[in-house]
């Protein structure tokens, strides 16, 4: 196996990051508008895409492994770094660029899913806060003996001094 095989995979991983980062930035919208519809369709769809990235990383792996079989190196060994380290010098150009691309879209997929998370949060929280306002306050249902006032003198003390 070449380093075609793992070019071919990144190439595929860097394609699905970004489509999953245009789907963070819709999400973003659909949270926005408070479309629950969308927002459930927009899930199914990033499912989809974490399955691909999930089988194409699979392939990637299976392409390192080949390739260090083929270079003679540890199989234990299986980070891009590495790769390019034992690559020549064409083939680590272009590892080395697209290895940044990925780390790009992995950041920029951060950053979008930290913003939903916390629109999220602050929608939930003014749920809850619409909800405690519109509740009822509690009432207690109980017979209660009604507070009966003693008309008593007020000591200043702990020990009455007349006696």
């Amino acid at each position: 196996m070449s380093a075609a095989h793992i070019i071919t995979a990144l190439q595929k991983l860097i394609k699905l990051h970004k489509s999953l980062n245009n789907l963070a930035q819709r999400k973003t919208d659909i949270i926005k508008e408070g479309d629950m519809d969308a927002l459930s369709q927009l899930l199914m769809d990033e499912q989809k895409h974490i399955k691909a990235i999930e089988l194409t990383e699979n392939e990637r792996e299976r392409a390192v492994q080949g390739y260090l079989l083929k270079k003679g190196q540890e199989l234990n060994i299986m980070t891009i770094s590495d790769v390019i380290e034992i690559s020549s010098d064409k083939e680590k150009a272009l590892l080395e660029a697209l290895k940044a691309q990925l780390l790009e879209e992995a950041h920029m997929l951060k950053e979008h899913n930290y913003l939903n998370q916390q629109l999220i949060y602050q929608s939930l929280q003014f749920v809850n806060l619409t909800l405690d306002m519109l509740r009822p306050r509690n009432q207690n249902f109980n017979y209660e003996k009604p507070v009966q006032q003693k008309h008593s003198q007020a000591s200043t003390g702990m020990f009455d001094s007349k006696a």
